[in-house]
């Protein structure tokens, strides 16, 4: 960055308050006449007040008019603290230029001086400068490595950061509480708890740590790193709590999921603001827990005056959408247009996306009818809706139609063919969009992952993966998944094992999942399950998905006992709610294994229908175990949902067969011809 530069974006990003600083305006004026009415020439200490008051001020006129009658009467040169406060003056009003005049001309500098010039840069966010004058720096104290670490955290630099405090440390430089609050900062941006420990104790040496802004930085810290044992251990400690450091922990809990700690949390803040009701609100949302979430909302507007939060409003909205909840956003549509806050665009397309997830697709069509048409996201809300309801066509329609693409258009047509079944669309539209010109993100490539791992080759996949390394995307969460999930759909769960091993210290569920499905869909239940033994160790909080994982490689072992306390503790520990593909892997385990009785009492059990799958794998379990009259029962549900499929009828026949009553298997026989029952005859990939 240029000097013009540097002095044109400081100014730009401060806030210059015209305000009447009487005392400075008087002092300009009148310390001349004084001075030279008493002859106190040489005296500077008045007008160094004079031009702190000016530097508050930000009034450099005035400090212009001092700095004439400095020079005049030599003071500039002779006297350091008013040539360090003219140094403050103009640093503190962005003159680059008298900055640097000021400080090169001086000849007996001292290390406030140089602090000075560092401050500067650092504010400026001219960060290579900074650099080079504290390095440059004949002697350092306290003001310099804290200014400096400061300055790094806010370039970024989080690494460096802890860098200088390590050298402070070694230097042996006393820190105090803005150094630990600073560097503090930094360690939560590298999400490394030994850093924190380091500096965690580094506290406690000097004696800071009971100070609230130090406590609060090492709460959040701590919770950065999901230790959350050791946030709530410091937060507990503290003598002194304001309301920032009850917000922070408590958004520490929302955040790692632990929403029964945030709840509790919440209960007993001696007080609440926005931040407090907004964070709870958010975690609500984060769970899936949208009535609390609602409830929570509608507390806030009790507490804090009926005022609406539009990112709230927006955010409630797009979480009804995600848990299909109409009736609830039909009534924040109600609020929104009564709060007149609708008319803005990403509202709009906010409510079409909603509209879209609900499966009322006129109501999302007649949102955007009504909307701005140039609004991008608005299109692709529609669009996004149109491949949620299964209208691929529709959509490649209204593709085809859009004067104006972003990534985000692509990468829901892409992921709209996919859903659909048409995993080779979504590859052939992928490469038109490389062809014209446009960089996938996270999320096309996640998609079209999913797309060769449901009918491409490992190679197509290694392709992918290249694209990705060559290009220097970060392999996080759902990407490195969706990489182990290729190669391990793809039959290379050795490409998996070395990709999960390349990303297993990222603090993502996701690169687990993939990893413990993978390894039980390949049959190694025992590795799978110790994988996720590994994940708990590393203090990574499981999902729906991960038990989907642990319970079919319990399926595949024969493990039920492990099964069904896995299971309890999904529901118990983890307050994971049990969806139809969990239930599924329970009645396959325990078919499998022989209890059919307690199968077919966990069905009746269930909060939902039991699908084809479930019926399947009890009428096959039934088969093997020779258990007739589940097996009819089975074989009747599964003629209930699928009333045209012949499969069930077949696998009954045999088992009737089995059972040797061949009467029963002709009888079956029969009805099935004249029924005239869909059987789909099985196909081999050899030519």
């Amino acid at each position: 960055m240029s000097r013009a530069a540097a002095f044109l974006y400081f100014l730009s990003s401060t806030t210059v308050t015209k305000r009447l600083f009487s005392s400075a305006a008087a002092a300009a004026a009148v310390i001349p006449r004084q001075q030279q009415a008493e002859g106190l020439y040489a005296d500077g200490f008045a007008l160094v007040a004079a031009l702190k008051s000016s530097a508050a001020a930000l009034d450099v006129a005035a400090g212009q008019r001092l700095h004439a009658f400095a020079l005049k009467h030599g003071l500039e040169s002779s006297n350091l603290f008013a040539r360090n406060a003219l140094l403050s003056l103009y640093a503190k009003c962005g003159c680059l230029d008298a900055v640097l005049r000021l400080f090169s001309s001086a000849t007996d500098r001292d290390t406030t001086s140089w602090n000075i010039l560092l401050g500067f840069f650092v504010r400026a966010d001219c960060l290579p400068d900074a650099l080079a004058v504290f390095n440059e720096m004949p002697h350092r104290d306290t003001v310099s490595f804290t200014t400096m670490i400061k300055g790094l955290v806010r370039g970024a630099r989080p690494d460096d950061a802890l860098a200088v405090f390590r050298d402070m440390i070694a230097a042996g430089v006393l820190t105090n509480e803005v150094t630990l609050a600073t560097v503090t900062s930094a360690v939560a941006h590298l999400r490394e708890s030994r850093s924190v420990r380091m500096v965690h104790a580094a506290a406690i040496k000097y004696g800071v740590v009971d100070l609230v802004v130090v406590a609060t930085n090492l709460v959040h810290a701590y919770a950065t790193c999901s230790r959350l044992d050791d946030s709530r251990l410091t937060f507990d400690s503290m003598t002194e709590r304001n309301i920032v450091t009850w917000n922070v922990m408590l958004n520490g809990y929302a955040k790692a999921g632990l929403i029964s700690h945030a709840r509790d949390l919440f209960d007993r803040m001696p007080q609440r603001d926005l931040v407090s009701w907004s964070t709870m609100v958010d975690g609500f949302l984060r769970a899936n827990r949208l009535r609390e979430a609602l409830e929570t909302y509608r507390g806030m507007l009790q507490s804090l005056g009926q005022r609406q939060v539009e990112v709230l409003l927006v955010d409630l909205l797009s979480s009804c959408g995600r848990c299909f909840a109409t009736q609830e956003g039909l009534q924040l549509h109600a609020v929104i247009v009564k709060t007149a806050i609708d008319c803005h665009a990403f509202v709009q397309s906010t409510l079409i996306h909603f509209y879209g997830a609900c499966g009322l697709i006129d109501h999302a069509a007649l949102q955007f009818q009504i909307g701005c048409k140039s609004h991008v996201p608005s299109w692709n809300a529609l669009l996004f809706g149109l491949t949620r309801n299964n209208m691929v066509d529709e959509a490649a329609h209204l593709f085809d139609n859009m004067t104006d693409r972003d990534i985000v258009s692509w990468s829901i047509m892409i992921a709209g063919h996919v859903h659909s079944g048409s995993s080779r669309l979504a590859l052939d539209l992928f490469r038109t969009m490389l062809y014209k010109g446009f960089e996938p993100n996270e999320v096309t490539l996640v998609s079209v992952l999913s797309a060769v791992a449901d009918c491409g080759n490992v190679e197509y996949g290694r392709w992918i993966h290249d694209y990705i390394t060559s290009r220097g995307m970060p392999l996080a969460d759902n990407l490195a998944a969706g990489l182990i999930d290729m190669y391990a759909k793809r039959g290379s769960i050795t490409n998996a094992m070395e990709m999960f091993e390349a990303v297993k210290d990222l603090d993502s569920v996701s690169p687990w999942n993939a990893i413990i499905c993978g390894l039980a869909m390949h049959g190694h239940a025992a590795k799978s399950l110790q994988t996720f033994s590994d994940m708990c160790g590393k203090n990574i909080k499981p999902n729906s998905i991960t038990f989907i994982g642990v319970l079919s490689a319990c399926c595949h072992n024969g493990l039920v006992e492990a099964g069904k306390q896995y299971f309890n503790a999904m529901r118990k520990e983890y307050e994971i709610t049990p969806t139809i593909k969990h239930y599924g892997c329970m009645v396959d385990l325990l078919a499998r294994a022989g209890c059919l009785e307690e199968a077919e009492g966990l069905i009746e059990s269930m909060p939902m229908e039991a699908d084809v799958m479930i019926w399947g794998s009890m009428l096959a379990a039934a088969r093997t175990y020779g258990n007739l009259k589940i097996g009819e029962r089975a074989a009747e549900s599964l003629g209930r949902l699928e009333p045209t499929h012949g499969a069930a009828r077949i696998m009954l026949s045999n088992i009737y067969a089995d059972a040797g009553r061949w009467y029963d298997v002709l009888q079956l026989r029969k009805e099935m011809d004249s029924c005239r029952l869909i059987i789909t005859p099985g196909r081999s990939g050899i030519l």
